[in-house]
């Protein structure tokens, strides 16, 4: 049976960059956004549905349940490395379904970032595709950077719904689970922030060259609108803020604060 980990965070907060840092050890892959947890979902949800379950108690007990659904997540990834970090939009939603499957305590990194930023980052790709790609959303709203906004943050939008997602999960009382790697931790102490990851998955330490991070994940972003969302920088290094000059200071004003996770 292979270690298995999992990085669920924010959107634009760097979970496509751990990753492709990550894998850099050998011992360690790494996957895109990955459609694992929805398989192991679909299973367990629909098991007692099927009428030949509800005709067979041998074959509706949870523990046959939990026997597919374990040799599903083991055998969901085709590698020889003995160590997967799984990096899921969901995992944060399906803790307690994970920890069924395997009897133990998740481990989750959980990439932040100031909201601010995560929507300046939204806004300026909105921006780079709107005269050719796909605009998704309710029609008027999405006219204006308010509006575009707005909408990122509610629960339908990929933002809203992993920022709710993450509250939930300390609501529910997994914050033990979750390591939370902020996005500016990251791009200005690279190896500070990486030691502490290490130490939280229990894994030794590797040295990584942060000058040079070759794409280890690809994902084909067409199907996002054709936003430029998973392609890296190959060096690490601090990001410039320049939420106020995108999206106006009334704005980063009225979304800032919203980082729960740093008065915990």
């Amino acid at each position: 049976m292979r270690t298995i980990n999992y990085i669920c965070g924010l959107p634009r907060a760097g979970s496509t960059l751990l990753a492709n840092i990550l894998a850099q050890n050998p011992d360690i892959h790494t996957t895109p956004t990955s459609g694992c947890h929805d398989v192991l979902f679909g299973i367990k949800n629909n098991w007692d549905k099927l009428i030949e379950h509800r005709a067979s108690k041998d074959l509706s007990d949870k523990k046959n349940l939990k026997r597919v659904l374990s040799a599903s997540l083991n055998s969901y990834h085709n590698t020889e490395r003995p160590i997967i970090i799984d990096k899921g939009r969901g995992w944060t939603s399906m803790l307690e379904m994970l920890e069924f499957i395997t009897d133990e305590k998740a481990k989750v990194l959980v990439p932040v970032r100031s909201i601010p930023q995560i929507l300046s980052s939204l806004e300026k790709l909105h921006r780079k595709q709107v005269a050719t790609g796909r605009q998704d959303g309710e029609y008027v709203a999405s006219q204006t950077v308010q509006g575009r906004t707005d909408q990122q943050l509610q629960n339908s939008s990929v933002l809203g719904l992993a920022y709710d997602r993450l509250k939930d999960a300390y609501h529910r009382g997994y914050g033990d689970r979750l390591h939370l790697v902020e996005f500016e931790s990251l791009t200005h102490d690279p190896e500070k922030t990486m030691q502490d990851v290490y130490d939280f998955l229990g894994i030794k330490h590797f040295t990584h060259d942060f000058k040079s991070v070759a794409q280890y994940t690809h994902e084909d972003d067409s199907v996002h609108g054709g936003m430029d969302l998973h392609t890296i920088r190959q060096e690490v290094k601090p990001v410039r803020d320049d939420s106020i000059e995108i999206l106006g200071k009334e704005l980063v004003d009225k979304f800032s604060g919203s980082e729960f996770w740093r008065t915990k």
